[in-house]
């Protein structure tokens, strides 16, 4: 809103002349004007009689005004409102160990025209925040209560004048309003669980890392408002996500998990159950439980696990709670809540918080809202926030969605409690995000074993001197002056000490009661896969030739008053009519076939990724466009028979937090298949921390399995070093201990298979798919009706070309694209003693299989032949576990870059390839 210190400044006579013109027409005014005059007529009516029909014309009158009423001072009045409202929060005292620096707010009073002789005179503009006419004195007192205590407000970029008002009233009306003294129980009770929690660890386990939460204690009291709100607003399940600090302390006194099994695994005396992976450190595990509000309400928490790639669980959370919204809440987004707890340095650091944001209003990402906790202490591992981040707070970033930030003392904890109850309101009300900046510090080092005064001296030095949240409170209690809130300040620090010894004595704590929810009951009927379980695959992965020609022609149709672009309908015709003349499916259509016949069966499928609704190769069209209203149409939306739901998505353009997006909401359902393609391959490589941390070794660190796809464009095109690899050596060097699956598809039907298997198996595993692009029209890609309704995925695929397998005297084994250019070549130049393999699975790699062709193949000599350089592709992976395989390699020269940037060079080096597979 305007700081009408443009109005400010005008003459009397226009400033009047103004509100006349506003008196006799609203609507000829600037809206905000109008917005002004409105509230200033609300003023004066408190008072006076505003206005008089004139006796002239009947038109209305300025109201008869006392004659002291000066409108300019009035107009200031209001822009000092408005200057609070805005710039408030640039000086509100919410750093608890230091002053704040000056950042230029402008809010003393003579910067609104104002001297120390003003403050007892009174002003209408008091209306404006609910005091009536009074002096200047007690709005600003007013002022400096709800805006610039130890609560600051950030707000002044939001449009939505609905918002607005809500923070507004809660600031001003709301906030200063005295806690009950059972709130204040409660409060004072999780404070001292988690000041207990930290003194016990300090004593029992000196010099351990526990990346403690001392000095942020108050994130205790907060995490419970907001379930304790969330659960009174019909929030039936909150997904958290956070890093390492303070992650025990969560886990022992939100979550309810017990000392004892928190420090059996301090003291390595937890059984280790390694039957599904290796484990991962005590501070990164997840947990999940089910807790009774102070209503008696129950809600359901999940703790997400997370690497320590700080943020990187983010994108995580927000889609397992869209995964949770739509499987077990109908898409009722008010049910499901997710909180971020972020760090000061990540959250400005971490390029994939914005990703995560700008998430956070797609149809495709939608939450209904994230709250975003921050633990702020101005600090990270050493580094001083000067020289972490350019903005002026590290939540800057709200602002891009209009997500308004509180910033908050965190010695303060009534107050961090109330900030967080009106964002817990908020999020419920609008489905926003919002951000709490608590400001805290961090009492020790990054770690335990740390010493933070080698870089901040100074800081710590005040530090140590500062007493804990919990002491803090209890102070203010006591010198409160209210005799009930004293006496349950010493109550209750009568009982802290009572339960800290009672905890040091390690006297037994009962776990939560736990009720599985579906999805994790669909877990539990899943197993770990076997090694023998990749010697074949399963049959079940064929259709029957009614599901097949019912999902065939519902594809291929649309509504009627439905009508498709004419080069669409084309495309779409062309398929139809390959099918009825050569009885075969192209490559997209293998696909949709493979997704609608999983809808038929009851399973939802989902994909995203930057333009997969119409495919970056103008292949898939799964959603078309009416030519005329622009309206989409969803080509599986109209299968009978099924309730279940083909979500597909065109993404922003990012890779790292689509990625993981993705990833949790196939963390959440197991049921369904869920996707993810790269627009080329290449640039997967954005989302190296997902796939690395999560993707690859999420099963053996945290003992939970996951299906997601990746769908990763690759091949060898001449398009250049930044679209023809999607990097499969990196993906391959990944590969140990059945933790995922690498293939490189060549046919419809056996692409059809793999994403059917997915959810066929007993048991999940990533899926990473090396997909086609020119190839996606090769005829020879395209597969015969029977490849779908009988038969299963082929690891293996050997060469039917040849005849006798005693007169083969090479055998050249690949994967992939170059396989067309070498049958091309074999079948152009009649070769039978030639015979071509294609290993369609690369991990688990089909050992069996490959071992029998070996020996049937027993004459021949054999080799590896791949379009990647040698340093690149599966050749090393091959060498290193095709051990009892004596074999050459084919390849392009070893190289730093992927491919030539030169189509000529990229034609020879291809030419002397498949020269070279045939002569050698």
């Amino acid at each position: 809103m305007k700081d009408f210190s443009f109005i400010t400044s005008s003459s009397p006579a226009y400033i009047e002349s103004l509100y006349q013109d506003f008196v006799k027409d609203p609507g000829s005014v600037d809206p905000e004007y109008r917005k002004f005059f409105e509230g200033f007529d609300f003023a004066i009516n408190g008072d006076l009689p505003a206005v008089r029909p004139s006796s002239d014309n009947g038109t209305t009158a300025l109201a008869g005004l006392p004659p002291d009423f000066d409108i300019q001072k009035e107009i200031s009045a209001y822009r000092l409102i408005l200057g609070y409202r805005n710039k408030g929060h640039l000086v509100a005292k919410t750093n608890p160990i230091r002053k704040r620096r000056d950042r230029g707010a402008n809010l003393d009073l003579a910067f609104f025209g104002f001297t120390e002789a003003d403050l007892d005179r009174k002003f209408h503009a008091g209306h404006r925040v609910g005091l009536g006419t009074t002096e200047l004195r007690n709005i600003l007192n007013h002022l400096q209560n709800a805006y610039a205590s130890h609560v600051g407000i950030e707000f002044k970029y939001i449009s939505d004048q609905t918002k607005v008002d809500f923070l507004t009233n809660a600031m001003e009306k709301e906030f200063t309003k005295d806690l009950p003294l059972e709130k204040r129980r409660r409060i004072l009770e999780k404070l001292n669980q988690g000041v207990i929690f930290e003194k016990f660890l300090h004593t029992k386990y000196i010099g351990q890392k526990r990346f403690s939460l001392e000095g942020g204690e108050t994130t205790i009291a907060a995490l419970d408002a907001i379930i304790n709100t969330a659960g009174s607003m019909g929030v039936k399940e909150v997904v958290i996500g956070m890093a390492h600090r303070g992650r025990l302390n969560i886990l022992a006194n939100i979550l309810g998990k017990t000392y004892e099994h928190i420090f059996s695994e301090f003291e390595g005396t937890a059984v280790m159950d390694q039957t599904m992976g290796s484990g991962d450190v005590k501070y990164h595990m997840g947990y999940s439980s089910d807790v009774k509000t102070d209503e008696g309400k129950t809600v359901h928490l999940k703790l997400a696990p997370n690497p320590s790639h700080l943020e990187a669980v983010d994108p995580v959370v927000v889609g397992l709670a869209r995964a949770k919204a739509d499987i077990l809440y109908n898409s009722n987004y008010d049910q499901i809540l997710p909180i971020l707890i972020h760090g000061d340095a990540s959250i400005a650091g971490q390029g994939i918080v914005y990703e995560v944001l700008q998430m956070s209003k797609l149809e495709g990402y939608y939450t209904g809202g994230t709250i975003h906790f921050v633990i702020n202490n101005q600090i990270g591992f050493t580094t001083d926030f000067d020289d972490a981040r350019s903005s002026d707070y590290c939540t800057s970033l709200a602002a891009t969605v209009q997500a308004p930030v509180l910033h908050v003392n965190g010695d303060d904890a009534e107050a961090v409690v109330k900030c967080v109850e009106i964002a817990t309101r908020y999020r419920q009300q609008f489905n926003s995000d919002i951000f709490i900046d608590m400001v805290c510090y961090r009492r020790h080092g990054h770690n335990e074993g740390d010493d933070p005064k080698f870089t901040q001296p100074g800081l710590y030095a005040l530090i140590d001197k500062h007493q804990n949240p919990r002491e803090v409170y209890t102070h203010f209690l006591m010198e409160d002056g209210n005799e009930n809130a004293r006496g349950l300040a010493q109550e209750m620090e009568k009982k802290f000490w009572a339960d800290l010894q009672e905890r040091l004595d390690e006297v037994k704590q009962n776990p939560l009661p736990y009720k599985y929810q579906q999805p994790e009951l669909a877990w539990k009927s899943l197993r770990r896969a076997v090694e023998t379980d990749f010697d074949r695959s399963p049959d079940s992965t064929a259709i029957t030739v009614e599901a097949f020609d019912k999902l065939f022609d519902a594809i291929m149709q649309w509504p009627d008053d439905f009508k498709p672009l004419k080069k669409v309908e084309k495309i779409i015709q062309d398929k139809v009519r390959l099918f009825r003349e050569e009885g075969k499916l192209d490559w997209a259509t293998g696909e949709l076939m493979a997704y609608a016949s999983l809808l038929l069966e009851g399973h939802d499928v989902r994909m995203s990724g930057q333009d997969v609704r119409r495919g970056t190769f103008s292949h898939r069209h799964a959603v078309l466009r009416d030519e005329v209203t622009d309206k989409p149409y969803n080509r599986l939306s109209r299968i009978e028979g099924t309730t279940a739901q083909f979500r597909i998505f065109n993404s922003l353009l990012s890779e790292y937090g689509v990625l993981g997006f993705e990833y949790g909401y196939a963390f959440a359902s197991p049921n369904s298949l869920v996707l993810w393609e790269a627009q080329f391959g290449d640039f997967c490589n954005g989302a190296q921390t997902m796939i690395d941390q999560f993707i690859a070794a999420g099963e053996q660190k945290w003992n939970r399995m996951n299906g997601v796809v990746m769908l990763l464009p690759h091949g060898y095109e001449g398009q250049g070093p930044e679209h023809s690899s999607a990097r499969l050596e990196r993906f391959l060097q990944m590969c140990a201990e059945l933790n995922m699956v690498i293939t490189n598809i060549t046919t419809a039907a056996n692409f059809f298979h793999a994403l059917r298997r997915q959810i066929k198996w007993p048991f999940r595993k990533p899926m990473i798919n090396f997909s086609p692009k020119a190839n996606l029209r090769l005829p020879d890609s395209y597969s015969e009706k029977a490849a779908f309704t009988s038969g299963q995925f082929q690891e293996v695929i050997d060469d039917v070309f040849v005849g006798d397998a005693a007169s083969v005297k090479k055998v050249l084994f690949c994967s992939g694209k170059v396989y067309f250019d070498l049958a091309a070549k074999q079948h152009k130049d009649g070769v039978k003693d030639v015979a071509i393999i294609r290993v369609e699975q690369l991990y688990p790699l089909p050992q069996k299989q490959l071992d029998n062709l070996y020996r049937k193949y027993n004459k021949a000599t054999w080799f590896w032949v791949q379009e990647e350089p040698l340093n690149m592709g599966a050749a090393s992976f091959l060498k290193m576990n095709l051990a009892n395989i004596n074999f050459g390699v084919i390849s392009r020269q070893p190289s730093a870059s992927t491919a030539t940037g030169y189509m000529k060079v990229h034609t020879q080096e291809q030419s002397e390839i498949i020269e070279t597979a045939f002569g050698i």
